[in-house]
């Protein structure tokens, strides 16, 4: 750093010893704090103390055919304080989680505190979360569901690979990771209750795909999922029609033969109506038909909301969080499993 840099004329130092003494000072301060603020720019950021409960950041775990994946672990406030065993959220984008400091222009959903929040009110029973990070450039070939790629025409393949960087799409590693690699680490080492209607997932956009993937994927190991503003466009939507029929047919063709009948699983859907979540509405409708003729009915197995004026950003998924907690992960009669 030059101290023309900082604005300063050079001329002004010249010929005066107590102002050069002045000056290398101040040159040798300038750098020390340009040294220390990269430093820490290079140095993975921490949590804030969580406001309920705690965080827990665990070491990255390394896992096959993906990048390291970086996990967060919100315990409830009552966990130190009891012997007992909790259901476990599992959730994508842990960084627009808890902690606005390491958000996307600082837009959380604040989970931990809706989850507290609606706990305390006896709607539900507190849940473990289970923040997944996502990997950055990679995020879009971990979350796109395998089977939908491999399926699509080729016009929308050519899409796809253009988001993913022609890399291959690894959400079937992805998800088997969770389902063999993370989850058995999560019930060896904390209290849970380890059954499938225990057992749910959450996510949002390319998030909220991957969490429909998972309820197809493993139905004996999440009993309900929440696609929140999920993406149904599967890549670019601006460059399909408002309903493209063949990621229509891709939907319905994986609905019949992968997600199949509900068999006591649960499923939320929703969607704002404007920004990206402008282009949803349309598939949605599409969805709910053929998830209904697929068996499952609506308001029991499945719910589809609709916000009106809602934006596609963590602002709006906090906001319909707690309604989104209190339908999925009630025990109500009418939506427990069978």
């Amino acid at each position: 750093m030059t101290v023309e840099e900082n604005g300063i004329d050079e001329t002004i130092w010249s010929g005066n010893v107590y102002l050069m003494i002045l000056r290398n000072l101040f040159m040798f301060l300038s750098a020390f704090v340009l040294s220390a603020c990269t430093a820490a720019s290079e140095t993975p950021q921490s949590h804030a103390p969580a406001k309920i409960g705690t965080l827990i950041d665990l070491e990255p775990i390394q896992a096959k055919g993906l990048p390291p994946q970086r996990v967060t672990i919100w315990l409830p406030p009552g966990y130190e304080r009891s012997d007992t065993r909790y259901p476990v959220l599992y959730m994508h984008d842990a960084q627009n989680l808890f902690d606005p400091a390491l958000s996307n222009y600082s837009k959380i959903w604040k989970a931990d505190q809706v989850m507290h929040a609606v706990s305390e009110n006896g709607d539900i029973r507190e849940h473990i979360i289970i923040g997944l990070w996502h990997p950055g450039a990679a995020r879009y070939r971990q979350y796109l569901p395998q089977k939908l790629y491999d399926r699509a025409h080729d016009a929308l393949r050519k899409s796809m690979d253009e988001h993913a960087g022609g890399e291959p799409i690894m959400s079937d590693a992805y998800l088997a990771f969770i389902v063999d690699q993370l989850k058995p680490m999560i019930d060896r080492d904390y209290r849970t209750l380890t059954g499938r209607s225990d057992t749910s997932m959450a996510g949002s956009s390319m998030g909220g795909l991957i969490s429909f993937y998972a309820l197809g994927e493993y139905p004996d190991v999440f009993g309900r999922v929440a696609a929140v503003s999920i993406h149904w466009p599967l890549a670019d939507p601006g460059k399909a029609p408002a309903l493209d029929p063949q990621i229509a047919a891709l939907w319905k063709d994986y609905i019949v033969r992968d997600l199949g009948k509900p068999d006591g699983r649960r499923l939320w859907m929703d969607h704002g109506t404007e920004t990206l979540d402008a282009f949803y509405p349309p598939y949605q409708v599409y969805i709910d038909t053929a998830l209904a003729e697929a068996g499952w009915q609506q308001d029991h197995d499945f719910t589809s909301r609709t916000y009106e004026g809602a934006e596609h950003d963590e602002i709006a998924w906090n906001t319909r969080l707690p309604e989104i907690f209190r339908w999925l992960l009630s025990e109500d009669e009418g939506q427990t499993e069978q």
